[in-house]
């Protein structure tokens, strides 16, 4: 994949939950967010942080990275207007579909 910048950021080991995780991966796709914002990049892409050796539910994982995507898109970004997330197979792009319907019903 083509790309002029590469922000790298690592989301935390699935512990079962209690450990934080959530706010952690929710922080990973807002920083790097942030370093977009920082050199004023208009596009960025993602995959599904924390997913695979990490452990991270899928279900969970793709809520917290569009509800944190959202989030940032309608309240502070500036430069960045389109986000893209690159997903490895079907069930993981089935998943992302059903999160993006429930966070849409929300609004």
């Amino acid at each position: 994949m083509p790309a002029r910048h590469v922000i790298h950021t690592v989301g935390p080991v699935w512990q079962g939950g209690g450990a934080g995780e959530a706010a952690t991966v929710a922080s990973a796709y807002r920083e790097s967010l942030g370093v977009a914002e920082r050199y004023s990049l208009r596009t960025v892409a993602f995959p599904s942080i924390s997913r695979g050796a990490y452990g991270y539910p899928l279900a969970e994982a793709a809520g917290v990275a569009l509800g944190e995507v959202a989030r940032f898109l309608g309240e502070e970004a500036r430069s960045v207007a389109e986000v893209t997330f690159v997903l490895h197979d079907e069930r993981t792009y089935a998943a992302y579909a059903s999160a993006l319907e429930e966070i849409a019903g929300r609004t």
